[in-house]
């Protein structure tokens, strides 16, 4: 009679070991890839969400690796105009065969210096200095007209109420009056358009229900402070935060919950806004090389159209998402062909490490969003355990690159 030895490994289990290793290998490259694949769209994949969201003991940690997490520095209006600029210079600098786009993105960014309108002559009786000089008097705003190139110009953002006082000065039916209030009405719509910039300064200091209202008495003394809805979401934050060190009971965990929920949504409020503007202003961007290269008296270069969109900063976020999409496409290279097959099992094991540890199913840690509820135990633990168990057993010498190393570089009999 013979006894088989419990811990020999039949063909069958080293055969779905195997195939485990592949799943994996294959799941990890799958995942690089598309990363990877994204980073060229106008949508690339970055893990700043993730850590931004990051819960549990470490979530300091994990969300120290984002630069602005809470998304605050997108509220700052100085901020989020060097931020553009920058990305300005970085795209002039990329696509410098392209002529006049440093102009044509200051126009975007700044708007024109002045509104025009061509008009032949003014009417009978209209008195543009009168007029300025009267009721709409502004420091260095003007309405006037340029007889030498014959045109209405004006440097303001016309308000209705200044377009009818206007159209008032000229009475009257004649074709003189006629083409006189065709160009008010042209020029109100063309100076009525806000520029990027003036867009960002109207949502992030102009806007009462946003920054809050302060009102200041001739001696300078505080008469009235109205909360913005910045201020509010700052305060959101820092009750979210103190709650933190606080939770211990069950009830407390419900509540702050509720209260991370209200600060994502009052978060997606505020910044919402700016990033679309953003997104805007890039989009504008990239508008105008269609148009340049479209146009027969702004050709640029083959060389230049082939550059691709201007490469990411190389901030935090942007090294972290590098680490990240060429590890997972290395480790599913390595895991699927079985070469150094049990150091990459356990380079993979780390890897799930770092996705478990931002947001661990844990007692007392606020769920991670999705259709997933999970206790200690989710997803990226079992693939880690997984990873751990291939990692003590030489699967890539049963099949893989280890084996075809060990048998014709090292002349070893394989496993």
């Amino acid at each position: 009679m013979t006894t088989r030895n419990v811990r020999q490994i039949g063909f069958i289990a080293c055969f779905l070991l195997v195939l485990l290793r592949v799943s994996i290998g294959w799941q990890f490259l799958y995942e690089g890839l598309w990363k990877l694949g994204t980073q060229k769209t106008a949508k690339p994949w970055s893990a700043e969400g993730y850590l931004s969201n990051a819960r549990g003991p470490l979530r300091d940690n994990f969300r120290s690796l984002v630069d602005d997490p809470d998304g605050l520095a997108r509220l700052d209006y100085n901020h989020v105009v060097r931020d553009w600029e920058n990305w300005r210079d970085r795209f002039v600098s990329h696509y410098s065969e392209v002529p006049q786009l440093s102009d044509k993105l200051k126009l975007l960014l700044d708007g024109p210096a002045q509104f025009t309108q061509p008009l032949d002559r003014l009417p009978e009786g209209v008195d543009l200095e009168k007029f300025q000089q009267k009721k709409f008097k502004k420091p260095d705003g003007y309405v006037r007209y340029n007889a030498e190139e014959k045109r209405l110009e004006t440097n303001l953002h016309l308000l209705p109420e200044e377009r009818n006082a206007l159209l008032a000065l000229a009475k009257g039916k004649s074709d003189a009056v006629k083409k006189w209030q065709t160009a008010v009405r042209k020029l109100y719509d063309a100076s009525h358009a806000l520029s990027l910039k003036e867009r960002l300064q109207d949502l992030l200091v102009e806007d009462p229900e946003r920054v809050g209202l302060v009102r200041e008495d001739e001696s300078g003394t505080t008469d009235s402070n109205r909360p913005g809805e910045k201020q509010k979401y700052e305060h959101l934050l820092a009750r979210y935060e103190a709650g933190l060190k606080n939770v211990r009971e069950t009830f407390q965990q419900e509540h702050l919950d509720n209260l991370w929920h209200k600060i994502l949504e009052k978060k997606a409020e505020l910044v919402g806004p700016v990033d679309a503007l953003t997104a805007e202003f890039h989009a504008a961007a990239y508008k105008l090389l269609e148009e340049s290269e479209e146009s027969d008296s702004a050709k640029w270069s083959a060389a230049a159209r082939k550059t691709g969109p201007v490469p990411q900063e190389h901030t935090k976020i942007w090294q972290i998402n590098q680490i990240t999409m060429w590890s997972l496409t290395v480790l599913g290279i390595l895991l699927m062909a079985g070469m150094f097959s049990r150091l990459s099992a356990l380079g993979a094991a780390a890897l799930l490490m770092l996705f478990y540890l931002p947001m661990p199913p844990w007692p007392g840690v606020p769920e991670a969003p999705g259709p997933e509820h999970s206790l200690f135990v989710n997803k990226n633990l079992i693939e880690f355990i997984a990873c751990l168990a291939l990692a003590t057993m030489p699967t890539g010498r049963w099949i893989g690159i280890d084996a075809l190393v060990r048998r014709f570089i090292l002349r070893k009999k394989t496993d």
